[in-house]
């Protein structure tokens, strides 16, 4: 018997998050997200986990059949979410609390299988530990002349520039970059 081919939606505009899902073949559209998030929870993975749900669940009330995915990116560390910076001088702040130490990323993923009114929910989140090298003062201020620190959670982004500094990674590195797709394929291959 022949399966169907389903309908998948990314409720997220990231660059990032696109690149991935192209990376492991799958084909998407791309309808961002205008939800407003509302976090509740206090776990990091409950937060982003929480998020995620929120995105895919805003995106699929417009969705009548199909698979939509929405997600959902923070830094967590000393028991603090770490989101996109407001500024250049958040976004010192925070390369300067996390450079020389380790900290958490956290992605929340929610995958919504919607027939009609049925709708299957699968959410999950993954961790990746992440320790970086010390910065000199000179080269923390190089990487803000990039502007590359300023539309990512914790200030920096892994697969840029700022690849220098990470000493290593324990976890799935695409987890770092927005979206763990091995752990989403394995959710999204039942229904492919």
């Amino acid at each position: 018997m022949e399966r169907i081919m389903r309908r998948i939606i990314l409720a997220s505009a990231s660059p990032r998050r696109k690149e991935l899902l192209r990376q492991i073949g799958l084909e998407f559209e791309v309808i961002p997200s205008r939800a407003k998030e509302l976090i509740t929870r206090q776990l990091p993975q409950e937060v982003v986990e929480e998020l995620a749900l929120q995105k895919a669940e805003n995106v699929a009330e417009d969705v009548g059949e199909g698979i939509v995915i929405g997600s959902d990116t923070i830094v967590w560390q000393n028991g603090r979410i770490m989101g996109k910076p407001k500024d250049r001088e958040d976004a010192r702040r925070m390369l300067r609390g996390i450079q020389g130490n380790t900290h958490s990323v956290f992605t929340g993923v929610a995958v919504l299988v919607k027939s009609g009114a049925d709708v299957q929910r699968h959410v999950f989140s993954c961790e990746t530990k992440v320790h970086i090298f010390p910065m000199t003062e000179e080269e923390t201020e190089k990487y803000l002349d990039t502007g590359e620190p300023m539309d990512k959670a914790g200030a920096y982004g892994i697969q840029g520039m700022f690849a220098a500094w990470v000493e290593a990674i324990e976890g799935d590195y695409n987890n770092v970059v927005g979206l763990p797709v091995s752990a989403l394929y394995q959710v999204l291959k039942q229904y492919l």
